[in-house]
């Protein structure tokens, strides 16, 4: 008896939107979740090679939490392109300035390094407070 693999076609895939509230759930568990519904990994005809993953609304970013003393030890590096440039931000510093690109670096770092995360960063929506333009997407 053969076994046929059936695959969705591009134009036939339905994405759905889920919607994450991030007062006080902690920085690393909720980011493993945002990256597999961006991924697609709870869909039945789930791929690596594919996009199939949904639209992630994340809200409350400013109210998110870390553990230890990763306030104060964790650091975030960006390089201006000139010589001697590197730039560094604790991660309290960067809570302040922009509470949004934590989270928004903390899912990128999640999922795999290919042609597709940008597109699965696409679909990542964060805001800092309750307020989103997102509200007839929700069901």
């Amino acid at each position: 008896m053969k076994q046929k693999t059936s695959i969705t076609k591009g134009n036939l895939i339905r994405r759905q939107w889920h919607f994450i509230d991030l007062d006080g759930q902690t920085l690393g568990r909720v980011a493993v979740k945002i990256a597999g519904l961006l991924m697609g990994k709870h869909e039945v005809d789930y791929s690596a090679h594919r996009n199939i993953g949904d639209y992630v609304i994340a809200i409350n970013a400013g109210k998110i939490n870390v553990t230890g003393k990763k306030l104060k030890q964790k650091i975030y590096y960006r390089h201006t392109g000139y010589a001697g440039h590197l730039k560094e931000l604790t991660l309290s510093q960067l809570m302040d300035k922009d509470p949004c690109r934590v989270i928004y670096n903390a899912v990128k770092g999640m999922l795999p390094k290919n042609k597709l995360r940008d597109r699965r960063l696409a679909r990542l929506k964060i805001f800092v407070d309750a307020n989103h333009p997102f509200h007839d997407k929700i069901k």
